[in-house]
């Protein structure tokens, strides 16, 4: 199922490991050149320009880009109990964890009559992005908007593509789901061509811009996030997604193949990557694979995932070593299934998240644990987090000195700004003191 690379008695050096373990190849440069004219004719004509796209790339036309309140108030009152329950459920859970995520504001004396205060302000129209198409995602309407709600941002809009099944509105599960958390401005729009609405906005139906888009989507997504940036904020570029686990001999070989094949299941080009000191536990994760992956309802899918370059068992000397190549490796998702997995995790320095221990599964925290599932992909966890409260929120300092205070740090003003050859900054202090 999956290759061996064997690095026992080699390098432990993060530049050396960074690039030994595999990943899938992202060229998103190429589709930027794709995703080019769609921005552009977005840009021009608007909504017109949206719906074409849809039409070409989804083979629907919405009946009007923005979706009335009456159908998404009908998706949530047509939704499976069940499902509603379930969602109301993580709905809570991920709203427990983000309210601890509040930042409170401070002011600082630096010195009398001299004060920097930093208040904590929400980016206040946000685009968010649920994707649509293979799967349903009612989860990232979740993990999107419940931190930007807890942030306090007060414009929200959500783009998903449109739907054949769906009379060309996005999928009812989607809509319930922005019925739950008050979320009523949503867009039939998906694809590169979405992301190009929320950054432009429309006259001809009055679309304001935002001023930050997230949200998990394909390589077109992707690509017109980068291409826009600056013009927006953006939360990141997200590569396809991965997971890690580093394991010891002690853990239970089904549940890591389980938790193998969970990420495989996404996309051909997941990543799932097993760093262990044990052949052993290689072998038995090896027979679960043969076993279990058949038995699945995507497993042609998942097999491909498997047997890709991204995918391996990594064999290293020890579990020191082994701790070295996750952290060159930074996973979306790193699983500890160790002796002793939450002293272990705690050495952990790259990861988008971390789920310690047997009862901790990736799929936890992609649905209810209360973490957040937009994560950093590609190895961008060693210096990115995943999405938060925070990302939603701006920090503003306030400068606030009086007329002694000025007069104290003046001369050091002063010598700075000539020093760099900017005298006008001097003279703005040298009027003062005058």
């Amino acid at each position: 199922m999956l290759s061996t690379l064997d690095l026992r008695g080699g390098s432990r050096k993060a530049s050396d490991l960074r690039n030994l373990v595999p990943r899938a190849k992202f060229d998103l440069d190429s589709v930027v050149e794709q995703v080019r004219p769609i921005i552009e004719d977005v840009r021009e004509r608007g909504v017109a320009a949206v719906q074409d796209w849809s039409e070409k790339f989804d083979g629907v036309r919405a009946p009007q880009i923005r979706v009335p309140q009456e159908v998404i108030d009908k998706s949530l009152a047509e939704l499976d109990p069940k499902i509603k329950a379930a969602l109301e459920d993580a709905i809570s859970r991920v709203q427990i964890v983000h309210e601890h995520q509040r930042r409170s504001d401070t002011t600082v004396t630096v010195a009398p009559g001299g004060t920097v205060s930093e208040r904590w302000l929400p980016v206040q129209r946000v685009g968010l992005y649920v994707p649509g198409g293979v799967y349903v995602y009612p989860s990232s309407v979740i993990m999107n908007v419940v931190p930007a709600q807890i942030a306090g941002v007060q414009s929200l809009v959500v783009c998903s593509p449109p739907q054949k099944d769906f009379g060309g509105w996005p999928h009812p599960t989607i809509l319930a789901a922005c019925a739950l958390l008050g979320v009523t401005e949503v867009y039939a729009a998906g694809g590169s061509q979405a992301i190009a609405l929320l950054a432009y906005g429309a006259t001809d139906i009055e679309i304001e811009p935002v001023y930050l888009v997230t949200g998990p989507g394909n390589m077109y997504v992707t690509a017109a996030k980068r291409m826009l940036k600056g013009l927006i904020g953006i939360d990141s570029e997200a590569g396809p997604t991965e997971i890690a686990i580093l394991a010891d001999d002690s853990a239970n070989p089904d549940f890591v193949a389980a938790d193998l094949i969970s990420q495989a299941e996404h996309d051909e080009v997941a990543a799932s990557v097993l760093v262990t000191d044990s052949e052993e536990l290689i072998k038995n994760v090896r027979a679960s694979l043969e076993r279990l992956v058949p038995l699945t309802m995507n497993k042609d899918r998942i097999r491909i995932a498997l047997t890709g370059q991204q995918s391996a068992f990594v064999l290293v000397d020890d579990l020191d070593h082994g701790l070295k190549v996750v952290d060159a490796y930074a996973a979306e998702h790193l699983e500890m299934h160790t002796r002793n997995a939450s002293e272990v995790a705690r050495r952990v320095n790259n990861a988008g998240a971390i789920f310690v221990g047997d009862w901790s599964p990736v799929s936890l925290g992609d649905y209810a644990a209360g973490s957040n599932h937009v994560l950093p992909t590609g190895g961008c966890a060693c210096h990115s987090s995943g999405l938060s409260v925070q990302s939603f929120l701006r920090g503003v300092h306030y400068v606030e000195y009086n007329e002694t205070a000025l007069s104290d740090i003046a001369q050091t003003v002063i010598t700075l700004a000539n020093s760099e050859g900017l005298p006008g900054h001097a003279a703005a202090i040298e009027i003062r003191a005058k």
